[in-house]
C-alpha cells in the first residue's frame, strides 16, 4: 500500500539552496518535507565532497539568522572586506592594474562571508535535525508530479506520495519538476570549464578576495581559514575547456606552477590543499519561475558563472521573497495569486542579473590584445568614478 503524507511544503533537492530553504521555511511554522536523491557529504576530503565555496553576501545574513543557522555558520566564516579587480592581460602575465572594491565604503559590514559548500551542508543538516517540523529524506527522489488549483500531488523513490500546498523546485539546472511542469529553459553554453579546489600560500589573503583577469576567464580566490597552519584559499579557475581539461589532468608539480603563474604571484607560489574538481560553465534561465503549486528557485530558476558570488545570493533572493509572501499570507500559501506574485517580483532582477553576469563573462575571455586593453580601459573608468564604483558594489550586493 502507498503511504500517503500531508505538508505544508515540499522541497525538492538537498543541495545549499534546498536546505536553507527547508530551515527557513521550517523556523516560520511551515510543515515540510525535504528530498533529495543524494545524500549530501559532509567530510573536507571524503570522495565526492563538493570542494567549492559560498560567498554569503550581505543581504543574506537576515534570511540565514531567521532560519536559524548564522549562529551556526558564523564561527567558519570567513570574511570578505575587500573585491581586488585585477588585470593581467598584457603580453605577460603580470597585473597591470589593481583596484580594490572595499566594503569599508559602503557599509560597517563585510561584503560577506565564506564558507565551504561541504561545511554548510554539515552545519545546516545539524540544523534541520533539530526541527520536529521538517522530514528529511535523503536518499529519495521525486519521481512524479501532479496538480490542482488547491494541491499538489509529488510521488517519491521510495514508494509513498505526499500531498502538499506548495512545491519549492531547488533541484538543480537539470530540474525534474520544471520539466514535470513543462517550464522551457534558454541555455548559453560557453566552452569553459571551471576548476575548484583549495590551496594554500605564504602571503596572508587579509579577508581580500582576488578576481585576477587574463584570458579564458576569472580566476578567483576567496578567504578561507587558514589551513593547517598556513593562509588558505578557495580557488575557482575558469578556462576554455580544452585547457580546462589539460590543466585538471596535470601532475601536481606542474600545475602548481601554472596557478602561481596566472595568480601573477600575488600570495607567493600556491600549494595545492585538496583534490581538484571540475564542471561546465553555463547560463541559464527559466522561461517562467512557477506553474500551479509549483515554484523554481536557484539553479532551477536560474544559473550563471561563479563571477561575484551572484549564483547562490540570486537563489536565497528567491527564497527571500518567497518567504515573506507565505508568512504574509499564510492560508494562501502556493495559490495563483502568490506564485504569480512571485515570479513578477524576480523575474526582471534575475533577468538583469543573468545578462550582466553574460558580459563579464564574455569580457573576462578576451584573447586579443585590444580587447583585453578596452576591457582594461572598462575597469578603469568604471572605478575612477566614485559614485559609479559605489553604486556597482550596492547592485553587486543586491541592495539596489
Amino acid at each position: 500500500m502507498t503511504t500517503l503524507s500531508d505538508y505544508d511544503i515540499l522541497i525538492s533537492g538537498g543541495g545549499i539552496a534546498g536546505l536553507t530553504a527547508a530551515a527557513a521555511f521550517g523556523s516560520a511554522g511551515f510543515t515540510v518535507q525535504c528530498v533529495d536523491p543524494t545524500p549530501p557529504i559532509t567530510e573536507r576530503d571524503a570522495e565526492g565532497s563538493d570542494l567549492r565555496t559560498t560567498a554569503f553576501l550581505q543581504p543574506a545574513k537576515g534570511l540565514l539568522e531567521e532560519a536559524g543557522l548564522w549562529d551556526r555558520l558564523a564561527p567558519h566564516a570567513a570574511p570578505l572586506q575587500i573585491m581586488r579587480i585585477v588585470d593581467a592581460g598584457g603580453d605577460i602575465p603580470e597585473p597591470r592594474i589593481v583596484k580594490d572594491f572595499k566594503a569599508a565604503d559602503i557599509s560597517d559590514q563585510p561584503f560577506g562571508w565564506n564558507l565551504p559548500n561541504w561545511l554548510l551542508r554539515r552545519e545546516m543538516l545539524a540544523r534541520l535535525s533539530e526541527m520536529d517540523n521538517v522530514d528529511l529524506r535523503l536518499g529519495t527522489a521525486t519521481t512524479s508530479l501532479f496538480t490542482r488549483t488547491d494541491q499538489a500531488r509529488v510521488g517519491l523513490s521510495d514508494g509513498t506520495r505526499s500531498n502538499v500546498r506548495l512545491v519549492i523546485a531547488a533541484d538543480g539546472r537539470n530540474s525534474a519538476m520544471r520539466q514535470a511542469a513543462n517550464i522551457p529553459v534558454h541555455t548559453t553554453r560557453y566552452g569553459q570549464k571551471a576548476l575548484a579546489f583549495a590551496v594554500t600560500h605564504p602571503i596572508p589573503h587579509d579577508n581580500v578576495s582576488t578576481e585576477i583577469h587574463r584570458s579564458g576567464g576569472p580566476f578567483t580566490l576567496v578567504p578561507l581559514p587558514d589551513y593547517q597552519g598556513k593562509p588558505s584559499s578557495a580557488l575557482v579557475w575558469m578556462e576554455r575547456g580544452p585547457r580546462a581539461k589539460q590543466l585538471f589532468e596535470m601532475d601536481v608539480a606542474a600545475f602548481e606552477k601554472e596557478m602561481t603563474a596566472r595568480s601573477c604571484s600575488l600570495y607567493g607560489p600556491l600549494t595545492l590543499a585538496s583534490r581538484r574538481t571540475i564542471w561546465p560553465i553555463i547560463s541559464q534561465s527559466a522561461e517562467r519561475l512557477f506553474s500551479e503549486r509549483l515554484a523554481l528557485v536557484a539553479e532551477a530558476a536560474h544559473v550563471v558563472p561563479p563571477i561575484g558570488a551572484q549564483g547562490l545570493n540570486m537563489s536565497l533572493g528567491d527564497m527571500r521573497v518567497l518567504l515573506n509572501l507565505a508568512k504574509a499570507n499564510p492560508t494562501d500559501l502556493g495559490d495563483a495569486n502568490m506564485l504569480a506574485t512571485y515570479h513578477r517580483k524576480r523575474q526582471t532582477e534575475v533577468k538583469l542579473r543573468v545578462r550582466g553576469i553574460d558580459l563579464l563573462n564574455r569580457a573576462s575571455m578576451f584573447e586579443a590584445p585590444v580587447l583585453r586593453d578596452a576591457r582594461a580601459a572598462g575597469l578603469n573608468a568604471l572605478y575612477s568614478l566614485a559614485p559609479v564604483r559605489k553604486t556597482l558594489m550596492q547592485m553587486g550586493l543586491g541592495v539596489r
